[in-house]
């Protein structure tokens, strides 16, 4: 009985240990949409402040990334985990990863309005405000997903970045045309088009958040949404 019971105390600490991770990802996950969020407002809204403190707050998701890592292959090291529980510590890697590259890109966006304070003219594009909503419901499904091991759930994501992928297109050309037609708007222009770019940026990798997900239900790697070039524009 006392054998068992050695035998059990591991699985448990595992379990315990890999739960903890679980949750750590998905916090991580929440400060990322967070600082989306506001950097968005700060975009929309030309508030350098808060730009500038979601800029600060980049750092705080970076570290989170590393501990999490840390974590991971603590695990690996000193629990001898099954294939199993190895393809649930890989994946928590990949996603945190992702997780790290959205923050930059909240963050990039964040850095473009700090540039452009001076100019003038040009509102926000609604399709901004568009794609910002896609990427965060996009984000959010993805995490519900993950906590619930919903795969169906993932595919449905890969759907949404269609849609995000559309509506940056427009943008894009929209975009070109007052460039061409207001030359004196170029500069804002382009911040904008940036920031669409990073929007962009961010729904591929929460696509690849979704591929995790799937890998882990069924331990098959699939591209959910492939690129045929680099630049979409066809």
């Amino acid at each position: 009985m006392s054998e068992e019971l050695g035998q059990m105390q591991p699985r448990a600490a595992l379990d315990r240990d890999l739960t903890h991770l679980k949750e750590e990802l998905i916090r991580l996950g929440d400060q990322v949409n967070s600082a989306l969020a506001q950097a968005m407002t700060a975009l929309k809204e030309r508030d350098t402040v808060l730009a500038e403190k979601v800029i600060e707050g980049d750092q705080k998701i970076n570290t989170g990334r590393y501990e999490i890592e840390e974590k991971s292959l603590s695990i690996i090291a000193t629990q001898q985990p099954a294939a199993s529980d190895l393809r649930a510590i890989v994946a928590v890697m990949n996603m945190v990863s992702d997780l790290e590259r959205m923050g930059d890109h909240a963050s990039g966006i964040a850095t473009l309005v700090t540039r452009m304070e001076d100019l003038a003219g040009l509102e926000m594009p609604t399709g901004l405000s568009i794609m910002s909503k896609m990427a965060q419901d996009m984000l959010q499904a993805a995490l519900d997903a993950y906590a619930e091991g919903d795969e169906q759930a993932a595919y449905t994501i890969a759907g949404m970045d269609d849609k995000i992928d559309t509506t940056y297109k427009t943008l894009f050309r929209n975009l070109v045309e007052v460039i061409v037609q207001k030359p004196d708007s170029t500069s804002i222009a382009l911040y904008y088009l940036f920031a669409g770019h990073n929007l962009e940026r961010i729904a591929d990798r929460v696509t690849n958040l979704a591929e995790r997900v799937i890998f882990l239900g069924s331990g098959q790697v699939q591209e959910l949404n492939p690129e045929p070039d680099e630049t979409g524009f066809n």
